[in-house]
Formats: structure tokens, sequence, C-alpha cells
């Protein structure tokens, strides 16, 4: 095996960028010293090799501080989003749709712009716990809860306020708007089913709606829409009792 020389060009020039490259790389921790000690009020002539040294350990920190709190940021934020949801299905809990009650009710007395709460109860649910098991029941909450949102606005909210009843804030609607689109969601609930362990199954449901004015809380609001709703079930009730009996 050949060898060449110690000193061959091809040596000397590896050696020179070696050292080149040594020398570029330590320029630039210098200048980045140089920067930060310059940001810190530290004068040029301190900048002795120690103290560019901990400049550089400080700043490779700080930066690792920075990633870590926007981690912990997009945690947060996460965990704010789960919180604010229903445990089962994809839409709001009964608190954080209540906050957006109150939301809509403080857009009316700023701008004299109401919105309107639609308060839904489920037909059938109890039928359907109770001849196929809760599963099946669960799978009729999906089902409504997916059309529901499917159905409103970005604008609008959906929530889930307890067992089988729903709520929807419809912002920046009078009261007809609101009877119409509450008619409208019902009538989709009724009219389409879901398919359970082969089964296709189907739920109804009753509807109040209430508008959202100044002078009230959202707990009073959605009383209202409550008795509405209970209201209307009743009547449902009545005219189907009457339709046996003819």
């Amino acid at each position: 095996m050949r060898i060449g020389p110690l000193n061959s060009p091809a040596s000397v020039n590896r050696t020179s960028k070696s050292q080149g490259a040594g020398k570029s790389e330590s320029a630039s921790e210098a200048a980045s010293s140089r920067d930060s000690a310059s940001i810190m009020g530290v004068p040029e002539a301190e900048l002795t090799p120690n103290v560019q040294r901990a400049l550089l350990s400080l700043m490779g920190e700080v930066d690792q501080l920075r990633k870590e709190t926007e981690r912990l940021r997009g945690r947060v934020r996460e965990l704010e989003s789960l919180a604010d949801h229903d445990v089962m299905l994809p839409v709001l809990n009964r608190r954080a749709f209540l906050r957006e009650v109150g939301r809509a009710l403080a857009l009316a007395e700023r701008h004299n712009a109401p919105s309107a709460l639609v308060y839904i109860d489920l037909n059938g649910f109890k039928a359907i716990n109770d001849t196929y098991g809760h599963a099946a029941g669960d799978a009729a909450l999906h089902h409504v809860s997916a059309l529901l949102t499917a159905h409103v606005r970005e604008t609008d909210a959906v929530g889930r306020l307890g067992g089988d009843e729903f709520g929807v804030v419809l912002t920046l609607t009078g009261p007809e708007g609101a009877e119409n689109k509450a008619r409208e969601l019902t009538d989709l609930i009724a009219a389409t089913p879901f398919e359970y362990a082969g089964r296709e199954l189907s739920v109804g449901a009753a509807w109040g709606s209430y508008s959202l004015n100044p002078g009230h809380s959202p707990d009073e609001a959605l009383a209202q829409a409550d008795a509405a709703m209970y209201a209307r079930k009743q009547e449902q009730k009545q005219a189907e009792k009457t339709r046996k009996q003819a």
C-alpha cells in the first residue's frame, strides 16, 4: 500500500479546511455572544471567552424554556377544550353551553342584536334504552348530536344539557327565524333513522325557543326555553292521545 508524504497538498488542504471550519464556527459563536451581550447591555470589552461561553449556555437554556412554555400552552389549550366538551358527545357540556348563552346575551345588550336559544328534548329515547340497551341509547345520542352540529352555522353553538336534552344557540337570529330553524332540526331528527346492531331505529324530538334579549341570566333563559319545550311536548302527547282515541 502506498502512503503519500505527510505534507502532501491534499493533506494540507484537508487540514486547512478543518481549521477553517473550526474558525468559522468559533466566529459564529462569538458573533452570537456579542449579539446577546449587546441586548443584555454587556460591554464588548468584558466579553472574555468565559463570558461568551456563559452567554451561549444561557441562550440555550432560554431557547429550551421557550419551547417548553409553548408545549405547556398547547397542553393547556387542549385541556380547556376537553373541559368544555361533553364527556361522551362531540358537543359542549352544560357549563360551556351556558357560557355561550351568556355571550349571546351580552351581544344583545351591547349591540341590540338579539339571538335565540332552542331547547330540544328527544321523544322515544327511553324506549330505545329499555328495549335495546344503553349502548343503543348512546348511539342515538351520537346520531342526534351529529345531525345538530352538521345543520347549524359555525357561529352557532350546540350543547348537551343532560340525559337526552340538547340546546342550540342561534346567533343573531330573531324569534321567527329561531322557530323555523328549531322545526327544521326536529323534523330532520324524526325523519333520519340510525342503524344499531343491524336494526334501523329512530327518535323524535320536542322543542322550545326563547329570544335572548337583555335583562335575563343564562339560567333564566334556559328555564324559559325549557318551559316552552315542555308545553309543546305536552301538546304532542295530547294530540297523539286524541289520534289513538279517534
